[in-house]
């Protein structure tokens, strides 16, 4: 469940993971708290104009540094983590959350690899987007600039600490984090070891904080910390996200829920169908670019297939009436409901509903898509374009598992979140999304007539 950040005193209570060398406060009255929150935002801003100076090397050795410091304190790192996925499971916290919580060994050396990965990515900062020299001699470049503070607020997601620190820290930013009292464990000794890493190497501690020792409070006044912190993006469910984009005057990079569609249309072939709807749907259903619908065209003959192989992996499918009737009698499922079709279920659940055209799976995704990531799998290059033409996601994939919907997948080194808004980023949000740019214009003395 989705913990409320709106309240109106400071709510401190099993939700105060203290910023390396703070102090846990204690029942802080309102005006405590923005006076705090507000210094923390403001020493970022001086950690930014810090960091938006380093070069390519300078960022890589910090980022190599955290690889580095993470490797080395793996097992305080795992200790907190166990600390939190018992109070979890404690709190009675869903097995798709409990499995976003926890942290492995090989989930650090992901974390660690992909530090690396964003190493060995060009710098986005300095990048020009376009030049030309006018008819009266100026000369023009519109360049990538870091944006400054980026706050982030999110849930039960440790990974995103280190994600999106290593992002911001590329791309010359930054970070203010607020990631809940789910993780307050993990993310206490991990802000540390990012912190740490990087003074280190001669950079700004403060270029990564958190306002977690402050709870919700601490959260509602990073929200309304406009002109100290220049973007905010909110990941999690959509409780939070909706919270964040209603109450923010900070301006908000909105990442979307995933209620993703896998359309398989009549000429797809029975294999390929089998391998990649068990691959989007039970390689990790907690995420948010794991399948949730699965439309069949009435023409195709792999419903059989596909259903057994769902069904022998555990996966409970939620079905229409055509579709029951055409299930494999050994296939248990259950009646899909209305609401079914509008949920992102994260577990080993799937809507499963009958179509008789392209143009009714399409109408099916625009009407109940949340703007994330939808698939087809076909075997007609017409039905292959159509598709892509006309459905408004934030990916279309072609015969793929829609779980490639990741910024690691993708080539970005990783993401800070998938955007499913329009504007500036969409889709997996690397390192350019967390810049913006600048206008440079070099004259000789030429004055506007």
């Amino acid at each position: 469940m989705t913990e409320a950040l709106i309240h109106t005193t400071a709510d401190n209570t099993g939700d105060t993971a203290a910023a390396p060398g703070a102090q846990q406060p204690v029942d802080l009255q309102p005006s405590d708290v923005e006076a705090a929150v507000h210094s923390i935002a403001d020493r970022s801003r001086r950690a930014a104009r810090r960091m938006a100076m380093a070069n390519r090397a300078w960022k890589d050795r910090a980022l190599r540094a955290v690889g580095a410091a993470l490797k080395a304190n793996t097992q305080a790192i795992l200790e907190a983590n166990a600390r939190d996925v018992a109070a979890g499971k404690a709190n009675g916290t869903s097995a798709a959350l409990l499995d976003r919580l926890t942290l492995t060994g090989a989930r650090i050396d992901g974390l660690v690899a992909a530090l690396e990965n964003l190493a060995n990515l060009p710098d986005p900062v300095g990048n020009v987007v376009r030049g030309q020299t006018l008819p009266n001699g100026l000369r023009l470049r519109q360049v990538n600039v870091p944006m400054g503070v980026v706050a982030a607020i999110y849930e039960a997601r440790p990974n995103v600490t280190v994600d999106i620190a290593g992002l911001a820290l590329k791309s010359g930013n930054a970070v203010i984090l607020r990631g809940g009292s789910a993780a307050e464990a993990t993310n206490s000794v991990l802000v540390r070891v990012l912190r740490e890493a990087l003074e280190s190497v001669g950079l700004p501690a403060d270029a990564v904080q958190t306002v977690d020792q402050y709870g919700r409070a601490g959260a509602n006044v990073l929200m309304r910390a406009r002109g100290r912190v220049d973007v905010l993006i909110p990941r999690g469910g959509r409780d939070l996200i909706q919270t964040v984009v209603t109450n923010s005057a900070v301006p908000v990079i909105e990442t979307g829920e995933g209620n993703v569609h896998i359309f398989i249309d009549e000429s797809a072939d029975e294999e390929m169908a089998v391998e990649i709807l068990l691959n989007a749907k039970t390689q990790r259903p907690s995420v948010c670019n794991t399948v949730e619908t699965l439309l069949v065209h009435s023409g195709s003959t792999v419903l059989p297939a596909v259903a057994a192989a769902l069904d022998k992996a555990g996966v409970r499918l939620h079905v229409d009436e055509r579709i029951r009737a055409a299930l494999p009698a050994a296939v248990d499922s259950v009646p899909a409901m209305d609401e079914d079709w509008a949920t992102e279920y994260m577990d080993l659940d799937l809507a499963v509903g009958m179509v008789d055209s392209m143009e009714e799976a399409i109408s099916h995704i625009r009407r109940w898509t949340t703007g994330h990531t939808e698939a087809i799998l076909t075997n007609n290059l017409s039905n292959a374009e159509r598709f892509i033409a006309e459905v408004d996601s934030a990916a279309v994939i072609v015969n793929a598992s829609t779980r490639f919907t990741d910024g690691g997948e993708l080539g970005l080194g990783a993401e800070v979140g998938i955007s499913t808004q329009k504007l500036h980023a969409r889709g997996p949000m690397g390192l350019t999304e967390l810049t913006t740019t600048k206008w440079i214009v070099q004259g000789e003395g030429q004055t506007r007539g």
